[in-house]
């Protein structure tokens, strides 16, 4: 029977990291904006062009407001639980997501870590099956691999050695 009640929560630092990975991106898209402009004023391109960068610029402008707030709606719907039987996850802020995989299909499980999730002392862990794999994001360090290793336990994955 699947548990609709699941308490495992990610980081409260995961909007932190979302919020500076948001703002990563939306530096670039400004300066790669800045010199189209003035490529545009420079080469004095055709004048439908410039109405074209001031749509991408307010498109931009409406997507970096969407980024401040959309992490602590994501942070609100992130559950998930892990038992002997199942890896579940919810997810989802306008679709709701639940995600049930039963521990016999999962087949690997694994811990990431970026520049920006390691400056917080997080991880990622990711869970394999043989159709696709599902992410947990932005757990603690200690707690991360906690999990794998309990994950792994249930789904009787065996380690392997590289020679």
């Amino acid at each position: 029977m699947v548990d609709h009640s699941l308490p495992g929560k990610i980081s409260e630092k995961a909007p932190k990291v979302w919020r500076m990975t948001e703002l990563i991106s939306d530096l670039i898209g400004i300066i790669i904006l800045a010199v189209i402009f003035f490529l545009d004023a420079y080469f004095d391109w055709v004048y439908w062009i410039g109405w074209i960068l001031i749509a991408l610029t307010i498109v931009l402008v409406l997507g970096s407001i969407w980024g401040v707030i959309e992490p602590d709606l994501l942070y609100k719907s992130w559950y998930f639980k892990v038992d002997e039987e199942f890896f579940q996850i919810k997810k989802g802020i306008w679709k709701e997501q639940w995600v049930t995989i039963p521990m016999t299909k999962i087949q690997g499980v694994s811990t990431t870590q970026g520049p920006i999730l390691r400056r917080y002392q997080l991880r990622s862990i990711t869970v394999e099956t043989m159709g696709s794999s599902y992410s947990i994001p932005a757990l603690e360090e200690l707690v991360a691999y906690e999990l794998r290793d309990n994950i792994a336990e249930y789904a009787k994955i065996k380690e392997v050695e590289q020679t």
